[in-house]
């Protein structure tokens, strides 16, 4: 009998989890076998974000993020209750604070209606004050299904599925080197090789470096920015039941910076959007020579920052000063004020940007010789990341 086929994951984060999973249940009998450089699972984009479950508000109806981000919500609500990790339905606002932005809300209720974002609803100001008594607007989208909860644990539990159903995760085993050795993927971390038959890479923040050494594509590649986050203090806390988020700019990714509670009670404001220069640099003073070279040598890069310069101008001052950071967020919550937060660390998103300088906006995941790359899976990717999973093990049985 010929021996089981072993199917490598390099990223312990919630998506290469997620998709370790998918295999060990779709596919019995494979080894299926997890790379993660750190410690422990879900140690960087997981572990470092605000929580949210998207319901489908923002993304290009027919789009991967938009069609995932739908089903892939059922699913983690469904994951959550099966392994009691807390899930909390609280809510979301979208508010318009002035009537300039309404054509904008306009065209987000269109979106989200197509997409079939559950109990939508439209609000005037005394609908807004119905469901946040605090927050102050002309108009909102309600959407009641946007939740959150804790996507550390959700990938602690995934990591223990995938062990569970014979599967391994090794931590502490950064992946250093791809090749090819008697037909199989040779997988290198330091002076150890790993041999195994087919391989999927979600590096992360590392993601364009992986795939580039499966595939030779220089492209798209990453970019990060440090999202960081205040706390409310306990005193205002309660001002906000849910989240209230403004009226996102269709020509970016960021979705501004708003008002989120998390699953243990507490109230974040945030995240803004600035350039790091670190991938995994969670502080300002943070730096990697080799992160800001790919930076300065990638086309992409400079013509985004031509493109945007003004909207840079303003997420480093408010990164610099907690004053300039409240004064736009206190415009949703007007009795939240510079008093009545502390600053409560960081995120980094990988944001793929294409050599034109053009934001990749959707999932992007490509395929080479026995090599799945998923080089592109930013917010709603958490949200997202069971039905990523099942897409990317459909789209490996097309490409065998």
């Amino acid at each position: 009998m010929p021996p089981a086929p072993t199917v490598g994951v390099v990223g312990g984060g919630i998506v290469g989890l997620a998709i370790a999973r998918e295999l060990t249940r779709r596919r019995p009998g494979t080894q299926v076998v997890v790379f993660e450089k750190e410690d422990r699972v879900g140690a960087h984009q997981t572990g470092h974000n605000s929580g949210v479950v998207h319901a489908g508000v923002y993304y290009r109806p027919g789009s991967l993020k938009a069609t995932l981000c739908t089903r892939g919500r059922l699913l983690l609500k469904d994951f959550c209750v099966e392994h009691a990790i807390a899930y909390d339905e609280c809510g979301k606002l979208v508010v318009a604070v002035d009537e300039s932005e309404l054509g904008r809300l306009d065209a987000l209720e269109r979106t989200a209606t197509e997409n079939g974002v559950p109990g939508l609803r439209r609000l005037d100001p005394v609908g807004i004050r119905e469901v946040e008594p605090h927050a102050a607007g002309v108009a909102a989208l309600h959407s009641p299904a946007t939740a959150i909860t804790d996507f550390g644990a959700v990938a602690q539990v995934l990591a223990q599925d995938v062990e569970a159903a014979g599967g391994e995760v090794r931590l502490a085993t950064e992946v250093t080197g791809l090749g090819r050795e008697r037909g199989r993927i040779a997988v290198a971390s330091g002076v150890r090789r790993h041999l195994v038959d087919r391989l999927v890479l979600r590096g992360g923040l590392d993601a364009d470096r992986l795939a580039r050494q499966a595939d030779g594509q220089d492209g798209p590649r990453i970019v990060p920015f440090r999202g960081e986050y205040l706390l409310v203090k306990p005193g205002k806390q309660d001002l906000v039941r849910g989240m209230v988020y403004p009226v996102p700019d269709p020509r970016y990714p960021f979705l501004g910076v708003h008002f989120t509670r998390r699953v243990t009670g507490g109230l974040e404001v945030g995240p803004n959007a600035v350039l790091a220069l670190q991938r995994e640099g969670y502080r300002r003073r943070d730096a990697s020579w080799r992160d800001v070279r790919d930076i300065l040598t990638w086309p992409g890069a400079w013509r985004m920052a031509r493109s945007n310069w003004r909207t840079g101008v303003k997420e480093v001052r408010g990164s610099l000063s907690v004053r300039a950071y409240m004064r736009d967020a206190q415009r949703y919550v007007p009795e939240i004020g510079v008093s009545d937060v502390v600053r409560n660390g960081s995120g980094v998103r990988a944001q793929a940007v294409e050599r034109d300088g053009t934001l990749v906006d959707d999932f992007r995941i490509t395929h080479a010789e026995g090599i799945t790359a998923v080089r592109n899976a930013p917010s709603p990717g958490a949200t997202s990341s069971l039905a990523i999973a099942e897409h990317v093990v459909d789209e490996m049985s097309r490409h065998s």
